[in-house]
C-alpha cells in the first residue's frame, strides 16, 4: 500500500490501495538501516513523536557502530538505553514494537507492575530475559525453516505422493525416501525404464497443479506432550525450579494418531514434519543466545508505577525491591536460563511510562542512570486523529473499506467525515478517559457497527455502494457522546 493520497474528487478523501502486481520491496540490510532510514521506516507506520523516532534510531545505529569498534573498546560500549514519557496511547509501546520487527530483533514487552520483589507471588525480573530468548530461538527456528522449506518441500510431496498411491509405509517420516530424481529445478525425474516412478511423477504433477485439493487423505499426525502450568508456580520453566516442566514433558511419550485432512492442509503437516529434522537444534539456541546478547530489545512498561516519591511512600513497600532487581539486569548480568547463560550487557532496555503522579527523578539514582536517553511523547490531537486516520500504511479508513470490499460494498469516506470522526476521538478523549488513538478504534467501529452487520443483505439487495459523510458519523456518535454515562461503556 502506499501513502494516503488526497487527491480524487473534491470533498472526499480516497486511499491509494496497493496493486496485486505491485513490485516487492527488498529487506533492508542493517547496513541500509541508518538513522534516517529507520526514522522514514517508522513514519510509515505511527505519524508524529519525531524526538522519540530519532532517539530509537540513533540507539539501533550505535548498536551497529559497536561492532565494528575494536573488541577493547567494544567491551566498555554500554548500549543507550531509552526512558519514554508520555501519556498511554501515544505510540510508545508500537514505536518499539514496529523497531524490532525493522530490525528483525528479538522483542517482548512486559509491565513493571507484574514483577514483586526476587520473585515473591509473582514474577520475578530475570523471567524477561528467558522470555526474550524464547522469541530468540522462535525467529531463529522460523528462519532456519524458511532456509531449508524447499528440501522440506519436495520430501513432504514424495510423502504425499505415495499415501495417493496407497503406500501406508510412506505415511511414517522415518520410512520415507525420495524415490525420483532431482532435476535442476529441483523436480523429480522418473527413470525412464520404471513404470512406477512415472506413475509417481504424472501425479506428482497433477498435485502441483492442484488437481488434488478437494481430496481427502489420511496421515499420521505426532503431537509433542506439553505440561499444564497449574502447580508448577508463575514460571515454571525457570532453572532455579530446575526447568520442571521441560522435564516432565521429556518423560511424556509423544503422541501420534490419524487425521483425515484436505490434501493442502496434509501437505502444510507433512512439511512441519520434514523440517524439523532438517533444523540443527543446537546451534538455533547458540545462535539465538547471541540474538538475544546482541540484538535484543525489553521493552518495559508502567516504570513509573515502580518510581517512589515521598507523596507515595506509603504505597507499596515492593517498589525500591523492584528497581533493586532490574538495576543489575540493566546494568549488565548473566542470566542463567534452561537453554544457557545470557548476558545482559548488550540488551536495549525502552522504558516507558505516563509519569504523572511520578518523575522520572524518583526512580533510584543507579537504574535511572542506566537510562540516560530521557524522550517526551506529546498527547495527540484532533488534527492527530486526522493524520493517524488516512496517512500511515493499513491505516483505520483503509482497514474498514477493505473489509466491506469483500462482501462487495464499495465504501466512499468524504473528508469531513474523517474530520468528524479525529473531532469525536478528541472530544470522547477529553470529556472521559484519555487513551489516546486507542479511542479512534472504538469510535470506527461505533460507526460502521450497523453497516458491517448489514453488508451482505446490502449486496444481496444490489446495493454495491455506500458514502459515508459527516452526517452518516454524527447521527452514529451524537447521542452516545450527548449521554455521558452511556459514553464511558460504548466508547
Amino acid at each position: 500500500m502506499t501513502r494516503a493520497s488526497g487527491t480524487g474528487c473534491p470533498g472526499t478523501y480516497h486511499v491509494r490501495l496497493m496493486s496485486d502486481t505491485a513490485t516487492t520491496v527488498s529487506t533492508p540490510t542493517p547496513d541500509d538501516l541508518t538513522p534516517a532510514a529507520i526514522v522514514a521506516a517508522l513514519d510509515r507506520h505511527i505519524v508524529g513523536q519525531g524526538d522519540a523516532k530519532r532517539a530509537v534510531a540513533v540507539a539501533m545505529r550505535n548498536r551497529w557502530r559497536r561492532r565494528r569498534l575494536p573488541s577493547e573498546i567494544a567491551r566498555e560500549v554500554v548500549p543507550r538505553n531509552i526512558i519514554m514519557l508520555g501519556p498511554t496511547g501515544v505510540g510508545k509501546t508500537e514505536i518499539a514494537r514496529r523497531l524490532a520487527g525493522l530490525l528483525k530483533a528479538p522483542f517482548v514487552k512486559v509491565e513493571a507492575t507484574k514483577f514483586t520483589e526476587v520473585g515473591y507471588v509473582g514474577r520475578d525480573c530475570e523471567s524477561m530475559i528467558r522470555d526474550l530468548l524464547e522469541v530468540a530461538i522462535r525467529l531463529t527456528r522460523q528462519e532456519q525453516a524458511e532456509a531449508v522449506r524447499s528440501r522440506a518441500e519436495t520430501a513432504a510431496k514424495d510423502r504425499l505422493v505415495a499415501i495417493l498411491l496407497g503406500d501406508e509405509k510412506a505415511t511414517d517420516a522415518a520410512a520415507t525416501k525420495p524415490a525420483a530424481t532431482i532435476d535442476a529445478e529441483g523436480r523429480p525425474v522418473a527413470p525412464a525404464d520404471d513404470p512406477h516412478e512415472r506413475v509417481r511423477a504424472r501425479l506428482r504433477e497433477k498435485l502441483d497443479a492442484g488437481l488434488f485439493d478437494d481430496h481427502e487423505v489420511e496421515i499420521v499426525v505426532r503431537e509433542k506432550p506439553t505440561v499444564p502450568a497449574m502447580g508448577l508456580g508463575p514460571d515454571q520453566n525457570d532453572p532455579t525450579m530446575g526447568g520442571l516442566g521441560s522435564m516432565l514433558e521429556s518423560f511424556m511419550p509423544t503422541k501420534s494418531h490419524r487425521r483425515k485432512v484436505s490434501v493442502p492442509r496434509a501437505l502444510e503437516i507433512l512439511i512441519e514434519q520434514e523440517t524439523e529434522p532438517l533444523i540443527d537444534q543446537d546451534r538455533a539456541i547458540e545462535t539465538a543466545i547471541e540474538r538475544t546478547e546482541q540484538d535484543g530489545i525489553v521493552f518495559i512498561d508502567e516504570i513509573d508505577k515502580i518510581a517512589t516519591s515521598d507523596a507515595r511512600s506509603g504505597g507499596d513497600v515492593s517498589r525500591q525491591g523492584v528497581q533493586r532487581d532490574l538495576l543489575p539486569i540493566v546494568e549488565g548480568s548473566t542470566v542463567t536460563t534452561k537453554h544457557g547463560a545470557v548476558r545482559t550487557d548488550g540488551i536495549l532496555f525502552v522504558a516507558a511510562g505516563a509519569f504523572h503522579q511520578a518523575k522520572v527523578g524518583d526512580l533510584m539514582p543507579e537504574l535511572q542512570g542506566r537510562f540516560p536517553i530521557r524522550v517526551e511523547l506529546s498527547g495527540l490531537t484532533a488534527d492527530d486523529f486526522r493524520r493517524i486516520l488516512v496517512e500511515p500504511e493499513a491505516n483505520l479508513v483503509d482497514q474498514q473499506r477493505r473489509l466491506l470490499e469483500t462482501e462487495g460494498l464499495e465504501v466512499e469516506i468524504t473528508d469531513d467525515a474523517i474530520d468528524a470522526l479525529a473531532t469525536a476521538a478528541a472530544d470522547a478523549n477529553e470529556r472521559l478517559e484519555n487513551i489516546g488513538a486507542r479511542r479512534l478504534m472504538t469510535v470506527i467501529e461505533r460507526v460502521f457497527e450497523e453497516v458491517a452487520f448489514d453488508a451482505p443483505e446490502r449486496a444481496g439487495r444490489g446495493e454495491t455502494s455506500l458514502r459515508v459523510d459527516a452526517r452518516f458519523v454524527r447521527e452514529r456518535l451524537d447521542p452516545v457522546l450527548a449521554d455521558e454515562d452511556l459514553g464511558r461503556f460504548v466508547l
